[in-house]
């Protein structure tokens, strides 16, 4: 039995019900309006009424889009992200003359009918008749706005989008009901409100403040008379309409909405001509979404904050919640980008790397003890003119994030080494003959009981850098030298699998995702990471051995509605990768190797730091990788594509013969790390005292001696760009020596023009 009310007769759904079935779907209203011929409707009449009947009596409405604003750790503004751009205001910051003119150019009769306008329906119907076409429609202002819920609830499907706007009596039948339900739940001023706020304007406006903005950089409670009318006339066919790109047809229809304005007596008819012979006034402003906008050369750290929305569960369990929220937008992600450091990033890589340069730059700072990035930029600017050579692949970052590839380390992944085999209890002043040539000790011991042995037949051989390089060499002075056999005998000594486990506690992967290859090589750094990885793992050495996994997100709220909540958001995780102890020795270390080896090019003169070089094989990357006690970071130069060797080459204007980790990252490390740090406390390292080795008779690395050492000039004394990531210096007096060795193919698994994977020899 139908439901009727107190009063008696039917209730305004029903009534709706019977006048769609009895006039709209008997051809009299709908069929006639906008709608195909009957027959082919796909709604037959006898059962419209029960199809009305059976819709769902709520109306399920979408949180409107809305821009994303990203901000730095001082609350600055980074970038504005967004899938629709749109600003949600209250109908007292929209302009009474937009009100007015949205209404009467679209209903005139908004506030006198209900969710129907049947006196429209007739007229429309009368008009469309006499005309043999459909000339006008009769859709109230209710029903524009539940179907512009349906399209936004379809987002950027192009199927929902074309189910929730196609012309079929079904779709009218769902839009009428919930438009009864709706003008009975809001009332005229809200759905007036709802309405401005979801409607599309042309050039990638939603809603009215947005248009507003677009069009005249002006808020939409400033908007003048002839300046609402032009944007409501835009409603009816943004693309048609569109005043940037057909300026008399949109003036056209502005005067026509002015003229409807007059004609229900919103305006005068004098305050209609007046209007009618302003010119559009126009002052655009181009969309400002994206990372592209981001400032401070903030473009990838806008990209990175992005890839952590959209691949942490904390968001939501599967990607496409993640991105439903995300593309909803209406969020304010605050994050840890220090403006000072990001700013400082920025100057050092212009100073020191072109964007139009044969090589590119990345770098990336981060805070030791939290894991916080701090900066991230990179010399490449991000965009997606190629021929300008912008690029959005962030070089600083894993594959899974963003990012490429990655690119061998080279000798700064030795620091590992050696925090491994002194956390496995072996002296710092450990002594190894390190002759100038060996064959890779066999077999050696790896994970799972399984052991790597070289090939009894061809065995593979590496050397130093200089025929004068013969050890014995203590720990010190063979990371001071990079000394490659030194370093592949510790490896050898200790196993393969203490390295790549302490490497994992320290954060460090390769870039691509694969696992980290049991094989002797990678003492020499063969395994490709990225800038950010390796800032990460240094900071592990600053923070006295606490690893932290990198965070970008200080907090998010999130706007729905007039309702503001906060989410959760990652945190850092902090676990004990080696003692203090051994993160102590690693840091004396190293601290030699900025004060007096190869790396003073990258020294700070007002505090105390340490850090490393790397060159890789062939030259096609260079590295530092350094640090204080409360910043770590990691600067890399090469090519991106891994086919431009640095040699014979002009880097920011400067001329190389061989680039060199400490003669090109170091100086940009150097004054990134010093504009980056300026005002904050000077801190001290904790150091221990390594005992001297037994006395030699040979070079001490002073560059005082004619037997080898050069520890002044050279960027650790041994194998620069030979084995992979030997560093520039070292042997017979000659600064800047030629790798004189080879390698046998296949042997390292890393980025070669060769593209060999082998492992340098078999498990047994």
């Amino acid at each position: 039995m139908p439901n009727k009310r107190s009063g008696g007769g039917l209730s305004p759904t029903q009534q709706a019900a019977k006048f769609l079935g009895v006039s709209v779907l008997a051809g009299a209203v709908l069929a006639g309006i906008a709608l195909p011929a009957v027959g082919a409707l796909g709604l037959a009449a006898k059962g419209s009424v029960e199809s009305f009947d059976e819709l769902p009596a709520t109306m399920k409405t979408p949180p409107l889009s809305q821009r994303t604003t990203i901000l730095d750790a001082d609350g600055g503004q980074i970038a504005t992200v967004y899938s629709r751009d749109r600003t949600v205001v209250p109908l007292k910051d929209i302009s009474p003359y937009m009100q007015k003119a949205i209404v009467a150019i679209e209903d005139s009769r908004f506030y006198q009918h209900g969710a129907v306008d049947l006196k429209g329906v007739l007229r429309a119907l009368n008009k469309n008749a006499r005309s043999g076409e459909v000339a006008q429609g009769a859709s109230t202002l209710t029903q524009q706005y539940v179907k512009n819920v349906f399209v936004e609830e379809a987002g950027d499907d192009a199927t929902k989008v074309a189910q929730a706007t196609q012309q079929t009596i079904g779709r009218k039948i769902r839009e009428l009901k919930y438009a009864i339900q709706v003008e009975e739940e809001l009332g005229k001023k809200k759905i007036l409100e709802n309405y401005l706020n979801i409607t599309f304007f042309g050039q990638q406006a939603y809603g009215v403040e947005a248009a507003a903005q677009r069009y005249f950089s002006k808020s939409a409670k400033d908007l003048s008379i002839e300046e609402s009318a032009l944007l409501a006339g835009i409603v009816q066919s943004p693309s048609r309409y569109d005043p940037v790109n057909d300026e008399a047809e949109a003036t056209k229809r502005r005067n026509t909405v002015l003229q409807r304005m007059a004609d229900v007596g919103d305006i005068s008819r004098a305050q209609a001509a007046e209007a009618m012979k302003a010119p559009l006034g126009l002052k655009v402003s181009k969309p400002k979404n994206g990372c592209i906008t981001a400032v401070k050369g903030a473009g990838f750290f806008c990209d990175y904050v992005r890839e952590v929305f959209l691949t942490d569960p904390v968001f939501g369990k599967t990607r496409e919640q993640r991105a439903k929220i995300w593309n909803q937008g209406g969020l304010t992600v605050r994050t840890t980008m220090d403006p000072k450091a990001q700013k400082a990033a920025q100057r050092s890589i212009k100073d020191h790397v072109y964007q139009s340069d044969e090589v590119a730059t990345a770098v990336s700072i981060v805070q030791p003890g939290t894991g916080k990035v701090l900066a991230m930029g990179q010399s490449r600017p991000y965009g997606v003119n190629i021929k300008k050579g912008e690029t959005t692949l962030n070089l600083s970052v894993n594959q899974s994030m963003g990012g490429g590839m990655g690119y061998q380390p080279g000798s700064t992944f030795k620091p590992i080494v050696a925090a491994a085999a002194i956390e496995d209890g072996m002296p710092a002043n450990k002594t190894y003959s390190s002759p100038y040539r060996m064959a890779y000790p066999s077999p050696v011991s790896a994970c799972d009981g399984k052991r790597w042995v070289n090939d009894r037949d061809a065995p593979a051989k590496l050397e130093n850098e200089n025929s004068s390089e013969v050890g014995p060499y203590d720990m010190r002075e063979a990371t001071a030298k990079s000394v490659n056999t030194y370093y592949v005998q510790m490896i050898s000594d200790i196993g393969i699998c203490p390295v790549t486990t302490m490497a994992k506690k320290m954060g460090v992967v390769r870039a691509d995702g694969d696992k980290m290859p049991q094989v002797p090589s990678i003492a020499l750094g063969t395994q490709e990471t990225s800038p950010l990885t390796m800032a990460n793992a240094y900071a592990t050495f600053a923070s006295r051995g606490m690893y932290c996994t990198p965070v970008a997100i200080e907090s998010v709220s999130r706007r729905v509605g007039d309702k503001t909540t906060s989410l959760e958001v990652p945190k850092s995780t902090c676990s004990r990768a080696m003692s203090e102890n051994t993160a102590d020795t690693i840091n004396t270390l190293l601290k030699g190797v900025v004060e007096d080896g190869t790396g003073k090019k990258a020294g700070l003169d007002s505090r105390p730091s340490a850090g490393k070089t790397g060159t890789t094989d062939e030259r096609y990357a260079a590295w530092f990788v350094g640090y204080t006690p409360n910043m770590a970071g990691a600067v890399w130069v090469g090519d991106p594509a891994h086919k431009r060797k640095m040699v014979g080459i002009t880097i920011g204007g400067v001329p190389h013969d061989k680039v060199f980790g400490g003669e090109v990252p170091g100086p940009i490390w150097g004054d990134m790390m010093s504009g980056a740090l300026e005002g904050k406390p000077v801190e001290q390292f904790n150091t221990v005292h390594i005992p001297d080795s037994k006395p030699r008779d040979r070079g001490d690395g002073d560059g005082n001696r004619d037997d080898g050492g050069n520890g002044d000039t050279g960027d650790n004394a041994g194998f620069i760009g030979g084995l992979v990531g030997g560093n520039n210096g070292g042997g017979g007096g000659e600064p800047f020596p030629t790798p004189s060795f080879s390698i046998p193919e296949g042997f390292f698994r890393g980025q070669s023009n060769g593209g060999g994977n082998g492992n340098g020899g078999r498990f047994g």
